[in-house]
């Protein structure tokens, strides 16, 4: 493996330099084709629309791979909460395929919503922080689908919104 890939590698597994090299290599990989461009040709413009275009590219292939990792979460955290009662506590963690930090934290079922046929619970669930003072609470909702729980809470990380997001 190159070294540059290799030290890539190495800082995301960073918390604070994860968000570095994800914001940062979008704009690295627009440079180095307008780079590329400039080599071949002479025009400006084109070399600029080149740029722009592998800029665009990058940062929309951070979003996919933003919101998969995002959607992970919620599934891990959607699945700990599914067999719960109300009131009690469970451990969850994702294991993530990229080294990003694999996240974790407790959940806990706060209050059953639902009618006819409609199940859905509100939930509170920890994201444990480097040091335990830094652990964050959050809320969220999640419903059955078929056999499974899933995320219900309406953010750009959900899916199913499209367009609407």
């Amino acid at each position: 493996m190159k070294p540059a890939l290799l030290l890539l590698a190495a800082l995301t597994t960073l918390p604070s330099c994860a968000s570095l090299v994800t914001e940062g290599s979008a704009e690295v990989a627009g440079l180095g084709g307008a780079g590329l461009a400039s080599a071949v040709t002479r025009d400006t413009a084109v070399t600029a629309g080149i740029g722009v275009g592998v800029l665009s590219a990058a940062r929309a292939g951070l979003d996919y791979t933003r919101r998969r990792l995002q959607t992970a979460e919620q599934d891990g955290i959607a699945n700990a909460a599914g067999p719960l009662r109300a009131g009690t506590v469970a451990r969850w963690q994702v294991k993530h395929s990229l080294p990003v930090g694999d996240p974790s934290g407790q959940v806990t079922i706060v209050r059953e919503i639902g009618a006819l046929g409609l199940a859905c619970r509100e939930i509170v669930f920890s994201v444990d922080g480097e040091v335990p003072i830094e652990t964050e609470f959050f809320t969220a909702i999640i419903c059955r689908q078929g056999e499974r729980w899933k995320w219900a809470s309406a953010e750009p990380a959900v899916a199913r919104w499209g367009s609407l997001q």
